[in-house]
């Protein structure tokens, strides 16, 4: 390994599995920690050699992954304003890799000055249909290249190129606003995507083409490193891609095309998106948009290029549903039949919005079909309202509770405000029984809450120790870490998610069935990797669900080992290391436990699933209460309840 590869904090926490505080702090606390040795005085950069050398004198060392190692290099082979070019670059070489292995072969046998000298020729002749020159920007280090293709030799190259992406998205965050995967899901699902043509104009890396399911993926990105990688995250699965460099709105780089579906999450509040020169544009169908409402021309950008019926879903700031300077067009959206949906998401599904986004839902008209109404779901953070109401509305179902159906004609006033928030009834407004039942809930909770006892010791125990590593030695306990990443995408398969464990409730997610996923066993103890305030360690009464990302697994003897006493223990291994000011990663190896006999365990066991069940119903408790307390401020405001 190079000594000259840099890393930053957040880098130095990846790899020693902790948190940035906990950087920091070793930062302040260690006067030999190593030194910066460049980057700037907010983001400084260290020698990697020198930190492995600090953490393994600190006893904090984990292994460096291959993938690690290789990023790493990739990152320190140009700058920063670079590194997009390079990570597509690299891609490009892993799309060499599978379609020409015998090739790779032959050029691998090459001293290492003609292997880079070559390399860039046999990548744009085997891979042709990237944007730019993808080659060009392949590092000029034959070790690097070396090391990439035996990651890729022993992982599949989408992994490796998937795990690449990740670090570049954490390393340029400010600048790449990605689409969260679930509200990705959500879109495609919602647009029909599957199995057909599909379209993203504003693609960025691909995010959405990627969770489509695309027969045929078609994307446009003004930036040419961002479309570059879009098509190589598609081509390395395999699927047809045809992404284009450019500026949709102004250099549409599919002139005429229609496709089966759009998604779209375009860039938000973007005055300069052509507004004068663009102002006889054939696309606008529904009325030039103002200067002020860019993500109007994208929606309009989109109706031309889908096919009649198809769909359109696109990600606009919440402020577009009710801005003076574009009521012309909603309205005119609303009389053609276009608009069907508008659904409210929560603050962070769209990067781009400071605010809480909405999903508009639009069909290209076809001629005779005149919709009468517009769906309106005020969703927030519950995705699968969304995903219900949508189905309801389609199959001319019962709606939930927190979406409506408003008549077009009813919408087309002076203002044509389609805000979901304020057409979405809330329920405190209709049903002031709906206090009573919370007042209800509240008592039956709070009659419910019974405070553990535990009997004070005559003189502090002590208990010789053992870890979580010797017993997995000894084949007391199997431990089981869930995918790093995992689709939850709404497929059969049942899947328990951090959240789930946190709240305590059965298994949310869906994924479909793959190789490698972990089933769940009653008995079985679940933790999160990542220790925080509110770690919690589970015992499972009910199977069938498979492990989620970020949690750990751990199946006992329990005959040896009492399931509810290890749950304990990983408990006060989390509260531990927050006390001492670190977010480190819980690793199952050093995780400490009293060595008892069964019978004892059992004991302890018994007393930390009461504290545990105790914990549960506070937290229940506490959420009863909020809502009596919404709902009773709510019904005295609006003249559904008065004071008893």
């Amino acid at each position: 390994m190079r000594d000259d590869v840099l890393v930053n904090a957040a880098d130095i926490a990846r790899i020693a599995d902790v948190g940035r505080a906990a950087v920091s702090n070793w930062r302040k606390r260690f006067d030999d920690f190593p030194k910066p040795v460049g980057g700037t005085a907010t983001s400084p950069a260290f020698s990697l050699a020198e930190v492995e050398q600090w953490l393994r004198r600190h006893d904090r060392y984990v292994e460096v992954s291959p993938l690690e190692r290789v990023w790493q290099r990739l990152r320190s082979a140009g700058d920063d304003l670079r590194l997009g070019d390079i990570v597509g670059g690299a891609g490009a070489f892993l799309i060499y890799l599978r379609r020409d292995p015998s090739g790779w072969r032959e050029l691998s046998r090459l001293p290492d000055e003609e292997l880079v000298a070559r390399l860039p020729g046999a990548i744009a002749e085997a891979v042709p249909e990237l944007p730019g020159d993808p080659a060009g920007a392949v590092p000029a280090d034959a070790s690097l290249i070396r090391a990439l293709a035996d990651l890729a030799a022993e992982t599949k190259p989408e992994d490796v190129f998937d795990g690449i992406c990740e670090r570049y998205v954490e390393a340029h965050s400010r600048r790449l606003l990605v689409t969260p995967e679930n509200v990705a899901a959500l879109m495609t699902e919602i647009a029909a995507a599957a199995g057909g043509t599909v379209l993203d104009p504003a693609c960025g890396i691909g995010t959405l083409l990627l969770a489509s399911g695309a027969e045929v993926a078609m994307g446009q990105d003004v930036s040419e490193s961002a479309a570059r990688l879009t098509a190589v995250r598609l081509l390395l699965r395999g699927r047809k891609a045809v992404i284009r460099a450019g500026d949709s709105l102004r250099a549409d780089a599919f002139p005429g095309e229609q496709v089966d579906a759009i998604v779209c999450n375009p860039p938000f509040n973007d005055r300069g998106w052509g507004y004068e020169e663009l102002a006889n544009d054939p696309r606008w169908e529904y009325g030039l948009p103002p200067r002020g409402e860019s993500e109007l021309a994208w929606v309009q950008h989109c109706l031309a290029h889908v096919r009649p019926g198809g769909l359109v879903v696109i990600m606009m700031p919440g402020v577009a549903s009710s801005r003076r300077p574009g009521r012309r067009i909603r309205g005119n959206l609303l009389r053609a039949g276009a608009l069907r949906a508008i659904m409210t998401l929560s603050v962070g599904a769209a990067p781009a919005s400071s605010g809480a986004p909405d999903l508009w839902v639009l069909q290209r008209p076809v001629p005779g079909d005149h919709p009468s109404d517009l769906l309106m779901v005020n969703a927030g953070e519950d995705l699968e309202l969304a995903r219900t109401a949508w189905r309801a509305y389609l199959e001319g179902g019962d709606l939930p509770e927190g979406s409506t159906t408003m008549r077009i004609i009813d919408l087309l006033d002076e203002e044509v405000a389609l805000t979901p928030a304020h057409r979405v009834p809330v329920q405190s407004q209709t049903e002031p029984s709906a206090f009573v039942g919370a007042r209800e809930r509240t008592a039956a909770a709070i009659s419910r809450l019974g405070v553990p006892e535990l009997v004070p010791s005559p003189r502090r125990r002590d208990m010789p120790m053992t870890n979580i590593g010797e017993l997995s030695r000894a084949g007391v306990v199997t431990i089981f870490q869930g995918p790093i990443r995992l689709k939850v995408d709404g497929g059969p398969q049942p899947v328990l998610t951090a959240k789930d464990l946190l709240l305590g409730r059965p298994a949310s997610g869906r994924t479909r069935p793959a190789d490698g996923l972990v089933t769940i066993e009653p008995g079985d103890v679940i933790a999160p990797v990542i220790a925080r305030g509110d770690t919690v360690a589970r015992v499972m009464r009910d199977g069938s669900a498979v492990l989620g990302p970020q949690l750990l697994l751990f199946r006992t003897d329990p005959e040896r080992l009492d399931p509810y006493f290890l749950a304990g223990c990983l408990r006060v291994t989390g509260e531990s290391s927050l006390r001492l000011g670190s977010s480190a990663r819980m690793d199952p190896r050093r995780a400490q436990l009293p060595r008892l006999p069964i019978e004892e365990q059992r004991a302890y066991g018994e007393a930390f699933r009461r504290l545990l069940e105790f914990e549960d119903a506070v937290r229940k408790l506490r959420t009863f209460g909020d809502e009596l307390v919404r709902l009773g401020f709510d019904g005295l405001l609006d003249g559904t309840l008065q004071p008893g």
